[in-house]
């Protein structure tokens, strides 16, 4: 008789942004005139760039023609995109990192996921708290974790680290070593970030005790501040511990196109075992590359035209950030984030839990954002925005919520 991997009945109520959507859907059916303005989902509202969008046309263009036609991708990704990331996301960086240690697909959500295909079955996880829940399910899935404590929100066997105001957002080294560490800088869903410095130490840490460092960059480009490293191998020793996941959703907005990448390199070496011929086994194996005319899209982001205009469109959005940041801050709210990453936390006001403060604010002021308590239990008291909805949007979303 055929049995279902019991581990997805482990998995708590709804998935975060399943249950907004579920949530808006009921408020929009009952008030169909509703003027909703949706800052939850981290979602890109500006079109792809024109140098992008002419690589698209221009290798359509190849695909119509038999001698340029292109089939299967190379698992791994094409040669002219690994190469160009190489160059100007690590090497122009003074990082060590070769084109043959460059993985692509066709995001980071998929990679952040299914990276734990490499870990022993009895790994000991360690997340910030709060924290992307792709990081928790998917190891969930896979069947570790323990048990999930409804009423503390907690699993019983996952490291947490709480970052909070009361240390900065900053982890700090959990009692319990870890097996693999999960960091998120830019920050979702806080939007602060660690120094190189404060980065450096996690790196000493993992080598130290022979853990792995997942490194999720997918916010990168939204960086700032001088001191904020873009990659983790910027890093003294981060070969030997760390994998970086790259997403061009965000910096080039191509969330509705899907291309990314992750970084394995070939020091990573545990129990004896190259994590990089691993992840290529596994990569060839249940993935056919992504497509031919969406890397060449990715090439162009490196363009000259194709940097200045993503430079302009992560400007837009961190102005919107900054509009959420000041406005709310004029009103009075506790605020965190916005300077170097498209999201913004704030404290909820008057004790509310962060769904309550979801529902006052969808009836009040017909705003969506997320409630922290979605993202872990020292998310609980927090909401996120986000800086990816329309300039006009955002001026509109702050001025209703100075009314309240």
């Amino acid at each position: 008789m055929f049995k279902v991997n019991t581990n997805f009945q482990k998995l708590p109520g709804s998935y975060l942004f399943s249950t907004i959507a579920k949530k808006v859907a009921a408020y929009s059916e009952a008030n169909p005139n509703a003027d909703i303005i949706r800052l939850g989902i981290g979602d890109v509202t500006q079109p792809i760039a024109p140098a992008m969008i002419k690589a698209l046309h221009d290798s359509v263009d190849e695909m119509g023609s038999a001698s340029t036609f292109h089939g299967y991708a190379p698992d791994l990704g094409y040669p002219f995109l690994r190469e160009t990331i190489a160059k100007n996301d690590y090497q122009a960086r003074g990082c060590d990192i070769s084109a043959d240690e460059i993985f692509v697909s066709d995001g980071a959500k998929s990679d952040s996921a299914d990276i734990q295909e490499l870990f022993a079955a009895d790994v000991k996880i360690a997340v910030c708290d709060p924290v992307y829940p792709v990081y928790v399910d998917s190891n969930v899935m896979a069947g570790r974790l323990g048990t999930y404590d409804e009423k503390l929100g907690k699993w019983s066997d996952l490291i947490y680290m709480p970052t909070t105001a009361e240390n900065k957002f900053v982890p700090e080294f959990p009692k319990e070593v870890p097996d693999v560490i999960y960091l998120c800088l830019p920050n979702n869903p806080t939007g602060t970030t660690l120094t190189k410095s404060q980065l450096q130490l996690w790196v000493d840490y993992a080598n130290k005790n022979g853990s792995l460092i997942i490194f999720d960059a997918a916010y990168e480009a939204y960086i700032s501040e001088a001191d904020v490293p873009h990659s983790i191998y910027e890093c003294a020793g981060a070969k030997t511990c760390a994998i970086e996941i790259h997403s061009f959703s965000k910096n080039a907005g191509f969330t509705g196109v899907r291309l990314g990448y992750t970084v394995v390199p070939k020091d990573l070496v545990f129990d004896g075992a190259s994590l990089n011929a691993m992840w290529a086994r596994r990569h060839g194996t249940k993935f056919n590359g992504a497509p031919y005319i969406i890397q060449r899209a990715g090439e162009a982001v490196y363009s000259a035209e194709g940097q200045a205009q993503i430079k302009e469109q992560v400007g837009y959005y961190m102005n919107n950030a900054k509009t959420i940041y000041t406005g709310l801050k004029d009103a009075g709210f506790e605020v965190y984030g916005g300077v170097n990453a498209p999201y913004i936390w704030l404290k909820t006001p008057d004790n509310m839990t962060s769904w309550d403060f979801f529902d006052y604010l969808l009836e009040k002021v017909q705003i969506v954002g997320t409630p922290g308590a979605g993202f872990g239990p020292s998310g609980e008291g927090y909401f996120r925005l986000t800086a990816f909805g329309s300039a006009e949007n955002t001026v509109r979303a702050i001025e209703r919520i100075k009314s309240l």
